[in-house]
């Protein structure tokens, strides 16, 4: 078994392949500091916590990680706190930021004798219709090899070479550009809010999400196109305090900007998940805007499905579990999407003629208002807010 990608979905299903006595390699075209210091997504919804405690994948996170159940809105009508987790199924999410989760699946995979090479890119996927493939890969130093196996999990991502080497007419698109764009931001500072903050502004949505006691993650929606580095840090931080209405509520705590990064918001899904011997996880399945905290978690809950299905074939010779692969991962995908697709809209405001913005900006006016004074509305916000 070849698995392409040391991410989330690529290293829950390594440990749990591995795990199974089945024999696997994982091939990451990265080095392990970089995969080990990547910051992605902080959010764990309740299941993915489950999936890990059930494998034993979760002392890291049960040991660092901490629960956090309000999200904060503030509009042009005021503020108000959203105590998601005790609504809805009254399940928090943990926040755990997902460098430390890989960190651990890493360590507990090599630990345990699990094989993986680093620097090693796949550059396309062979034979996967014939039932024989195999993956090229260039190594760090230039040179080129082959792996063979009896099926290939592309955990590479959009832009890997699982997706790449999918035939014409092999898989059916879905793509939706939102035609927003964010500027993401990590942050030496401690949170200035005890909540998630979605701020709606006329200016543009602003967000903050913590990570650490010490690292704070903002977001500040931006022109299309604008390069991350022609913010100064005294722009950004204007920004910022403008638009989350710190004059009102209080200042941020300012610190370095670590990191930056401007984030198109799109939504892609691929079906079916699978070509021949070829299975589609993560982000090489389906590409979720970060609106809802969805992608990390869709990832683990696909790996587990996939892990199950490759070892009751390959252990049993049941492969009924690889033959419904697509079918029980895609509607969760789906319903993962309706609710990021419906944040969008909450959160931004259209570009068009002014009646579309008018009557646009109305309807979220209205939909905010409902999440504030709806008890019906605050538990259906909360179960998808925290579902997969």
């Amino acid at each position: 078994m070849v698995v392409l990608g040391a991410g989330p979905a690529g290293l829950v299903l390594g440990n749990l392949l591995h795990a199974s006595g089945i024999d696997c390699v994982i091939l990451e075209r990265a080095d392990r500091a970089h995969v080990q210091t990547r910051a992605r997504a902080g959010f764990l919804a309740p299941n993915t916590v489950r999936v890990l405690e059930r494998h034993g994948l979760a002392e890291g996170l049960r040991r660092r990680g901490r629960e956090h159940g309000a999200c904060e809105f503030r509009t042009d009508d005021g503020r108000f706190t959203l105590e998601y987790g005790s609504l809805g199924r009254g399940e928090p999410h943990t926040v755990y930021p997902q460098q430390e989760l890989v960190t651990d699946l890493l360590t507990r995979y090599v630990d345990t004798g699990g094989r993986i090479r680093f620097g090693a890119e796949a550059v396309a996927v062979h034979g996967a219709r014939t039932g024989r493939p195999s993956v090229t890969v260039r190594e760090a130093d230039g040179r080129t090899g082959r792996w063979q196996a009896r099926y290939v999990a592309g955990c590479d991502g959009r832009r890997g070479a699982a997706r790449a080497s999918l035939p014409p007419g092999a898989v059916r698109r879905h793509h939706r550009d939102h035609g927003v764009s964010w500027l993401g931001l990590l942050v030496e500072a401690p949170p200035s809010l005890d909540a998630v903050g979605y701020a709606v502004h006329g200016r543009g949505f602003a967000g903050h999400m913590a990570r650490t006691d010490r690292i704070t993650r903002y977001y500040l929606q931006c022109e299309r196109g604008r390069p991350a580095g022609s913010w100064s840090q005294d722009a950004i931080w204007a920004e910022l305090e403008l638009r989350m209405r710190a004059a009102a509520y209080g200042p941020l705590h300012r610190g370095r900007i670590v990191q930056r990064g401007v984030v198109d918001l799109d939504s892609d899904v691929l079906e079916p998940l699978r070509h021949g011997s070829l299975f589609l996880a993560g982000d090489a399945a389906s590409v979720i805007s970060p609106s809802a905290a969805k992608g990390a978690n869709l990832a683990v809950l696909e790996a587990e499905i996939l892990a199950r299905a490759l070892a009751d074939d390959l252990a049993h010779g049941d492969g009924e579990g690889l033959d419904r692969y697509s079918a029980r991962c895609l509607p969760h995908i789906w319903r993962a999407q309706d609710f990021s697709q419906w944040m969008i809209r909450l959160l931004h405001g259209p570009s068009g003629p002014e009646g579309e913005t008018s009557f646009h900006n109305a309807l979220r006016r209205s939909r905010i208002e409902s999440l504030r004074t709806s008890r019906s509305q605050q538990d259906w916000f909360a179960e998808n807010y925290v579902g997969v």
